[in-house]
């Protein structure tokens, strides 16, 4: 596996999107969760997409229920919370697991070219970020508690011509 274009997802509304619909545009994926306490986030990735979006950013929002099942609701529940709550337009995708033996494939990707502290490839915690280059390479993963705003440089320098 080479870089992310390879694999697909359902959105948020059922339908299956490759993510090779993404390519040449940098990234932020990340697992979220409605009922967590960085929820709040969701604000924070919103203001960077309204920013960057224009400049070439795409943030995919993937809903996860294995952390304290801070995200029970459905598809359509977490859809109405995002956008009621933090008017979240980003692409928002189906609810899907980052861990143990059902982990989407995307994120076994994520988590083998990224890994987390102390070489762990395991996600600890909603809201774990992680930054794809223009070529679908991963470049850095980010903790729960980064908040949207710290990865600013980042963003600024994956974009820069």
């Amino acid at each position: 596996m080479s870089d992310i274009y390879q694999f697909s997802a359902n959105n948020i509304k059922g339908e299956e999107v490759p993510l090779k619909a993404y390519q040449g545009k940098l990234l932020i994926i990340v697992n979220t969760a409605s009922k967590c306490g960085f929820t709040p986030q969701f604000k924070g990735l919103e203001e960077l997409y309204l920013e960057y979006s224009e400049k070439g950013l795409e943030i995919l929002g993937f809903p996860c229920n294995q952390f304290l099942k801070q995200d029970p609701g459905t598809d359509s529940e977490i859809s109405e919370f995002c956008s009621l709550n933090y008017g979240v337009t980003f692409p928002m995708f189906s609810k899907i697991e980052v861990n143990g033996d059902n982990t989407h494939p995307l994120y076994k990707y994520l988590k083998s070219e990224a890994k987390g502290l102390m070489g762990s490839e395991k996600i600890k915690w909603n809201f774990t970020k992680f930054l794809v280059d223009q070529q679908g390479k991963v470049v850095k993963r980010y903790a729960p508690n980064t908040e949207p705003k710290d990865m600013v440089k980042d963003i600024d320098a994956a974009l820069a011509p």
